[in-house]
C-alpha cells in the first residue's frame, strides 16, 4: 500500500506499508535535512541539546532526528542569537532533521504566571520575570527563524482530568490558533503541523480531529494525551484520533516514551513519538532493557559483570558491567549517565527499527504480543 502527500519544495511523507492484520504503519518523512524512516522516535533536546551527548553520539545511538524546544530556547539564548548564528541546526552542531514543538505544554505548565485570551498567551518569564507575549503568529515567526524542519503550532494543553467546560475552550482555541499559525507561515520548506486538541472526551477528540484534517496540514500531532489519565485512556482516545486522520500524512503522537506505550500507539496508527524519559531515567541509573527497567542503583548488581544487555551495540553494552556502570552512579561519576543515556536511546532506536521491519513483513501483530508479554510483569 502506498499513499503519498508531496507538498512544496522539500517535505514529503510516504506511506509505504501497513501492517494487514493491526494496522500499524511504516512510512518515509523526507526533510531538507534528511530522510526519517517511521516509526520514529525523537530524543528531546529541550534546550539545544540532547543533556549530556555530543550530536555525533546521539547519531551514533541511532536518532534520526531530534526534537527542541521553541519556549525555552526563547527565553535563553534568545532567537536573534540562535539566527546570527546561522539557525537552530548549526547553533546546536546537528545536521539531521529537527522538530520544535510551540512551547504551549510549558507555558500552560505555569499557570501561576500565565494568563490566556483567544489573542494569545501573556506570562512572566521563570527565568527572570519580565512579561512576554506569545501568539499564533510569533510562534510561528520564532520557530521559523530557528529554522527547524517541522514546527508546531501553539496550542491550549490540558492536565488530567479537565471538564468537559475546559476541554470544549481548549479545543476551540487549539483549531482557531492552528489557522492563524497557517496563515501566518510562510516558509514551505518547513511543515507546519496541526495539534488535535479535545481533553479526554472521545466525542470532542473525534470532532477536534475532523477540524485539524479539514484544514489540511502536512501533518498532524496528537497533544495533551499521557498527562495522567489511564494508559488504557490513552490508547483510546489516539483510536479514535487517527481513525479519523489522513491515511497518507505522518501522525505524531506528542510526549510518550514508554516502551510499551509506543509499541501499543504505533498499533492504534501512530508514527512518531518524543519523550524526555529514556535520558532521564538513564541519568538516574535505570536502563531500558526488552524485560523492562533494570535499576542499576541496586545491590544486586554490585557484583554483576555481565553487560546491561546482551548483544546491545551501545558503548555501555559494549565495553563495560552492570557492576562498573553501578560503581560510577555510586562514585558520582557523569561517565555513568552518559552512558545510560547512550543505551537508553540505543534501546529506543532498535526498538522502533524492529517495529518497522515486522510492519513491512506483515507480522507485527505477533511481534507485538511477543514483546508485551516479555515486558507485561516489568513495567
Amino acid at each position: 500500500m502506498r499513499v503519498c502527500y508531496t507538498p512544496p519544495v522539500t517535505f514529503r511523507f510516504e506511506l509505504t506499508h501497513v501492517d494487514r492484520e493491526s494496522g500499524a504503519r511504516a512510512g518515509v518523512l523526507d526533510t531538507p535535512h534528511g530522510t526519517v524512516e517511521t516509526p520514529a522516535f525523537m530524543p528531546v533536546g529541550t534546550h539545544g541539546t540532547v543533556r549530556g551527548l555530543t550530536p555525533e553520539e546521539v547519531r551514533e545511538a541511532g536518532a534520526q532526528i531530534v526534537l527542541a524546544n521553541t519556549f525555552h530556547l526563547m527565553l535563553r539564548p534568545g532567537v536573534d542569537l540562535i539566527g546570527r548564528a546561522g539557525g537552530l541546526h548549526r547553533f546546536m552542531h546537528w545536521d539531521g532533521p529537527l522538530l520544535t514543538d510551540s512551547g504551549g505544554f510549558q507555558v500552560f505548565s505555569l499557570p501561576h504566571l500565565r494568563q490566556v485570551t483567544d489573542d494569545g498567551v501573556v506570562f512572566r518569564s521563570p527565568i527572570e520575570g519580565s512579561e512576554v507575549r506569545l501568539t499564533p503568529e510569533r510562534v510561528t515567526a520564532i520557530e521559523e527563524a530557528l529554522g527547524a524542519d517541522i514546527i508546531m503550532p501553539l496550542d491550549v494543553c490540558l492536565g488530567y482530568p479537565a471538564s468537559q467546560e475546559d476541554a470544549e475552550e481548549a479545543l476551540r482555541r487549539t483549531a482557531m490558533w492552528a489557522g492563524r499559525a497557517r496563515a501566518a507561515h510562510t516558509k514551505p520548506a518547513q511543515a507546519l503541523f496541526a495539534i488535535v486538541q479535545g481533553g479526554f472526551d472521545a466525542g470532542l477528540r473525534r470532532r477536534a480531529a475532523d477540524e485539524m484534517a479539514s484544514l489540511e496540514f502536512p501533518g498532524y500531532a496528537v497533544g495533551g494525551l499521557s498527562v495522567g489519565e489511564p494508559r488504557g485512556l490513552t490508547y483510546d482516545l489516539l483510536a479514535e484520533v487517527t481513525a479519523r486522520l489522513p491515511a497518507g500524512k505522518p501522525r505524531y503522537l506528542m510526549g510518550v516514551g514508554v516502551p510499551p506505550s509506543v509499541i501499543e500507539a504505533v498499533r492504534r496508527g501512530a508514527d512518531m513519538f518524543d519523550c524526555v524519559l529514556p535520558t532521564r531515567v538513564g541519568r538516574n541509573g535505570i536502563g531500558l532493557t526488552p524485560d523492562g527497567r533494570l535499576n542499576l542503583r541496586q545491590a544486586a548488581y554490585a557484583d554483576d559483570l555481565a553487560p546491561l544487555e546482551d548483544g546491545c551495540p551501545c558503548p555501555a553494552c559494549r565495553g563495560y558491567t552492570r557492576a562498573y556502570l553501578r560503581h560510577l552512579f555510586k562514585a558520582g561519576e557523569m561517565l555513568g549517565p552518559r552512558l545510560l543515556s547512550l543505551h537508553n536511546l540505543t534501546f529506543m532506536a532498535r526498538l522502533v527499527r524492529a517495529m518497522r521491519a515486522a510492519i513491512l513483513e506483515d507480522r507485527f501483530a505477533a511481534w507485538c504480543r511477543g514483546v508485551l508479554d516479555r515486558y507485561q510483569t516489568a513495567w
